[in-house]
């Protein structure tokens, strides 16, 4: 009977509600594909930056240039691809599969084998949302100083990928039956429960709400309606 319980316990849960304690939903990220795609590319880039030299206060601008701009890119991502609706071009239908993939998320926001990001997407962030953020960073560099050196820039990537990992991890302990405790993840849990079950127009951040606060989309709850269309995002007819 025990060993019985044991390799139940061991089966890969299925849904949130399965995951009840912290070290039950870090056991469960730790089995997913996409966090450790993304520890290595962090690992590569710090090694890389490693052969640079030590860390100046180029790097501390990097650093914070990162943190500025990222609650901006996940909103956007969240608003204008993830809540895409399906166009038309020369009569064919485009419907993006990460846009998909979302409203099949927000259709089953417990099963929890839709809320990690595919390899593609991961891929696709990694190569190509990231080095649009780095750049901007380069252009600030060049603008100010007339230069644009490698070594912070590298930092700037470092830290995207972090806050990709964070994301990932933020967004599957939500999902999850794990209740929050610290006030800043409590904020979190919260807005993105909203985004889920009251109204899908607002909330869009997942990890903070800068974004959210900024630009209008955080606001109070009880002045919202909820929405019909949460669970669906409405993808209607081709436009």
């Amino acid at each position: 009977m025990g060993v019985a319980a044991e390799s139940a316990d061991r089966r890969p849960a299925r849904y949130g509600r399965e995951v009840k304690t912290l070290a039950h939903a870090r056991s469960e990220f730790a089995h997913k594909r996409s966090p450790w795609m993304i520890v290595a590319a962090i690992a590569i880039a710090a090694i890389w930056r490693a052969t640079l030299g030590p860390p100046g206060w180029q790097d501390a601008v990097a650093v914070a240039a990162s943190l500025v701009i990222y609650p901006f890119g996940e909103w956007a991502i969240h608003v204008y691809l993830l809540h895409m609706k399906p166009i038309k071009i020369r009569g064919r239908r485009i419907d993006p599969p990460a846009a998909r993939s979302h409203r099949a998320h927000h259709g089953e926001p417990t099963d929890l084998s839709m809320i990690l990001l595919e390899p593609k997407e991961v891929a696709q962030l990694l190569l190509l949302a990231v080095p649009v953020s780095v750049a901007i960073i380069g252009l600030v560099f060049w603008l100010v100083a007339g230069s644009v050196p490698l070594a912070p820039l590298l930092t700037a990537a470092i830290t995207d990928y972090a806050l990709i990992l964070c994301y990932e991890w933020t967004h599957f302990l939500i999902h999850t039956a794990y209740r929050p405790r610290s006030g800043f993840y409590k904020s979190a849990w919260r807005n993105h429960r909203l985004h889920h079950f009251k109204n899908e127009h607002f909330w869009h951040g997942v990890t903070n709400n800068v974004s959210d606060r900024v630009l209008g989309t955080n606001p109070e709850q009880s002045t919202v309606r909820r929405s019909r269309t949460a669970r669906t995002l409405d993808p209607g007819s081709a436009v």
